[in-house]
């Protein structure tokens, strides 16, 4: 085992996320042999003292095959139907794969928007809780019956990270078809080099994944390296695995080739988790040189610090900022609608009151509100004594 890894019973909660081509065949549907396999793997896991969440995907493939639908791309309207079959055999052989072992699956479907909105994050983490509490096996997915693509994921890698970090799993393990992190596409490039660990995630690592524009953009490696700092900054290790062969997390254990990132040796709150995770910020704010150093420093981010206001949000939505080289540096809570934002950006507190006819906060974004979320992020930042106050 490699230094820092350890066996995955060592863990004690873990999110597994499984992907649609590992469960399913287009051609014969189901792959019966492979799911009771991994069943297996929970099984063994659970019984060593780990709790085990379960992400899988696979509702559309299956719900298309059960359906007859020809290959191709599907239309919104065929994939929602398809999900809406597809969700209901894919639980049902869930179900009844656990029951085999003498465990109880429970589904659950979520949205973007059950993650994203505070209230509905807080309600989907209660349920999914109360499940491990009485000792079921969460089986999650995203719930394409209802989704679009304004509303939706889109991939679970990144659904499996915000699951992670919602019920406060040590460890996510995502099983796809390929075997790890390497530093370029190994089929395109024969010299690429494979990574067994990876301490943190750096603009050299995310470069490694592909551009947000390139042919491994969706459900490819820039999705699982996404869900990485989503996982880790919240103190999360993660383990990107092949699952092609049975038994795929006992072969982890094994010794067979997979990647593992490292976790924050100082996580970030649960509130600023959620907000570092969230996957479409509302706005952005542009700030220049001193106000970066002032975030990295632990400071508010004050108006007079902000160069630029970019989209439509309201106070208390979630925004990026970004700095001079236009890379986001710190996400937060608005503490102004955007069209006040823009009025009193570049100008000083003591203004405010002038230009938007009263008082208001004095931070654009409070440093309690705050996360950085950069590469050289401080994720403690609770040290710094000079704070500003926290207005309601």
């Amino acid at each position: 085992m490699t230094a820092g890894r350890k066996p995955l019973a060592g863990y004690r909660r873990i999110v597994v996320k499984i992907g649609s081509a590992l469960l399913v065949d287009r051609a014969s549907g189901l792959k019966s042999d492979w799911l009771s396999s991994i069943c297996s793997d929970v099984t063994r896991l659970k019984a060593q003292g780990a709790e085990v969440l379960i992400v899988s995907s696979g509702a559309i493939a299956l719900g298309r095959t059960v359906l007859k639908l020809p290959s191709g791309a599907l239309k919104l309207e065929e994939s929602q139907a398809a999900a809406a079959v597809g969700q209901i055999a894919l639980a049902r052989a869930w179900s009844e794969s656990l029951s085999r072992n003498q465990l109880v699956a429970g589904q659950i479907l979520l949205t973007l928007g059950d993650t994203e909105e505070r209230r509905r994050y807080l309600n989907a983490r209660a349920t999914i809780s109360q499940l491990l509490k009485i000792g079921a096996i969460p089986i999650i997915n995203e719930n394409d019956t209802v989704a679009t693509s304004e509303i939706r994921y889109g991939d679970n890698d990144r659904l499996a990270a915000r699951v992670a970090t919602m019920t406060g799993a040590d460890l996510l393990v995502l099983l796809s078809d390929i075997d790890g992190l390497y530093t370029a596409p190994p089929h395109l490039d024969p010299n690429a080099a494979f990574l067994d660990v990876i301490p943190a995630i750096t603009p050299e690592i995310e470069a490694m994944a592909g551009g947000a524009a390139s042919e491994l953009s969706r459900g490819g490696m820039r999705t699982k390296i996404d869900a990485g700092k989503i996982a880790t900054s919240a103190g999360c290790a993660m383990i990107i695995a092949s699952g092609k062969t049975e038994h795929p997390l006992a072969a982890i254990d094994e010794d067979t080739r997979s990647s593992w990132f490292a976790p924050s040796s100082s996580p970030v709150t649960a509130r600023k988790t959620w907000i570092a995770g969230q996957l479409q910020p509302a706005g952005e704010l542009r700030v220049d040189a001193g106000a970066e150093r002032a975030l990295a420093s632990g400071k508010s981010l004050l108006p007079a610090g902000v160069v630029s206001v970019t989209g439509h949000f309201h106070r208390g939505d979630t925004i990026a900022i970004l700095g001079g080289s236009g890379r986001e540096v710190a996400r937060g809570l608005a503490g102004y609608d955007s069209e006040e934002a823009t009025r009193i950006a570049g100008r000083k507190s003591a203004e405010i009151e002038a230009i938007l006819g009263y008082a208001g906060r004095a931070a654009m974004v409070h440093r309690d509100d705050l996360v950085m979320t950069g590469a050289s992020a401080r994720s403690e930042q609770n040290d710094v004594s000079e704070q500003e106050p926290l207005h309601a």
